[in-house]
């Protein structure tokens, strides 16, 4: 029943995460629209250029009648216009037959075709040269008609001439209305076409997603720990990088378990002694207490201070300048041991990639270490190597045999017994180190001639 219930958490909490619509939804209108106008203002120009051409191409059928009037037309014995040979076309010996042409002038009778009978076209005041001009005309109503007209002086007279000839819109208009038509049907087809493939494209394209989403479930059931589906070029970078977050969590709560059992196994020899102790009744319980006490606050401490460090690594901001805190560090350590000398150099702008908390932990033990353990003698030493943020400490002790530097980093070990402390110091600073991707070694100091501990952490720009 417990378990029913985390799960219905579990899709509760998924179900009611905030999202901003869907993303097929929003490429597939994204295409619909841009494809509805891109086809729309190609259509609308297609049918502007095809309109163009039918219309011109009637209205030269019209100039080619219009030509051969011209050259048929001569000036009559009283100066009137006079055909020498009519028009073949019989639509103009028809009565409204749709086709017609006339001859006309200022105060001449005009000389038309037997298709306008008893009606004429209008001589307008437009036509001011001697071109062709082909405009509509709706003097006919409801009969619309395209005229092509020219001002004429034929060979023998002074009167400008207006040779007209018009003819019914009826047949340009449906072949215009057809050319429409087909062009209408053709890019609604078309339009269609192109979102039934922007739909699939982007269901398609979108499917890795999917597998994504898929893969992430069978991770949260337990059935699998990393999404290992093959997936595209543009996909795979993200998957690497939600397996590699997986990878460091999973390594996150290990190392949060490791620690929890050491934590766990290091006070447990403290608290056995202290129940042992008041067990037995011993004379010394109060002693006893006190010591395992200040040894149980140490590994707690040590602990604390690596949870911390933990915490704060993953912050991509956190940078420290080194030498404040290098003087920092001298001067608490000088109030504790006042017969040890402290000198320190370098350059005083570098800066690490670490929370200043951290570097002065690990500067404080190795500071103290030091003086602690040396003759008197402390020389701090900080500089630039290759990216790295390179601090020396060395003393002017005995030094640890080579043999011994590899296990005095493990917690509790004091190869000095003489001296209060718990062992912790190093290891403190080697965990910490590590954490911040840094390193720490123990070599022999050629100067002082005691221990130099070489601290390395990654430089912050």
């Amino acid at each position: 029943m417990g378990k029913e219930d985390g799960q219905s958490r579990v899709t509760e909490r998924a179900s009611s995460a905030t999202h901003t619509g869907s993303l097929q939804r929003r490429m597939i209108l994204i295409a619909a629209a841009w494809i509805t106008l891109l086809l729309a203002g190609g259509g609308f120009a297609l049918d502007r250029v095809l309109s163009v051409a039918v219309t011109r191409n009637f209205d030269d059928q019209l100039q080619y009648v219009l030509t051969s009037l011209l050259t048929s037309a001569e000036i009559g014995p009283v100066g009137e216009v006079i055909n020498t040979r009519e028009p073949a076309d019989q639509r103009f010996l028809e009565p409204g037959s749709g086709l017609y042409w006339q001859v006309s002038a200022k105060g001449q009778e005009p000389y038309r075709s037997r298709s306008l009978w008893d009606r004429a076209l209008a001589y307008g005041t437009a036509h001011a040269d001697r071109n062709v001009h082909s405009y509509d005309s709706a003097q006919f109503a409801p009969e619309k008609l395209r005229v092509v007209e020219r001002d004429v002086t034929l060979p023998g007279s002074t009167t400008v001439w207006r040779f007209q000839v018009a003819e019914n819109r009826e047949a340009l208009d449906a072949q215009i209305a057809v050319l429409r038509r087909t062009v209408i049907r053709s890019f609604a087809l078309l339009a269609l076409g192109l979102l039934v493939l922007a739909a699939l494209q982007t269901v398609y394209g979108l499917r890795p997603l999917r597998r994504v989403r898929e893969e992430i479930a069978l991770m949260r059931a337990g059935r699998s720990n990393r999404v290992s589906s093959a997936m595209p070029v543009e996909v795979a970078p993200m998957v690497d990088e939600l397996n590699a977050l997986i990878e460091h969590n999973e390594r996150q709560a290990e190392e949060a378990r490791r620690h929890a059992g050491n934590l766990a196994h290091a006070l447990k020899t403290p608290l056995t002694v202290i129940m042992n102790a008041a067990t037995a009744g011993a004379d010394d319980l109060a002693e006893t207490v006190v010591r395992e006490a200040r040894t149980m606050r140490r590994q707690v401490d040590h602990h604390l201070a690596r949870a911390r460090a933990v915490g704060r690594r993953g912050s991509a901001h956190s940078r420290a300048a080194v030498w404040p805190s290098v003087e920092s560090v001298e001067r608490a350590v000088a109030r504790l041991y006042q017969h040890v000398r402290i000198d320190s150099e370098g350059p005083k702008d570098l800066c690490a990639h670490v929370e200043r908390q951290d570097l002065d932990e690990m500067l404080g033990n190795l500071v103290e270490n030091a003086a602690k353990y040396g003759g008197g003698s402390v020389f701090v030493t900080v500089a630039a190597q290759a990216g790295f943020v390179e601090i020396l400490v060395e003393d002017d002790g005995t030094g640890i045999p080579e043999e011994e530097r590899v296990r005095i980093f493990d917690r509790g070990v004091r190869l000095d017994t003489g001296k209060p402390g718990t062992g912790l110091g190093l290891a403190i600073v080697r965990d910490v180190a590590e954490i911040y991707e840094g390193t720490v070694a123990l070599e022999e100091s050629e100067d002082l001639g005691g221990l130099l501990v070489r601290l390395r952490l990654p430089a912050a720009g």
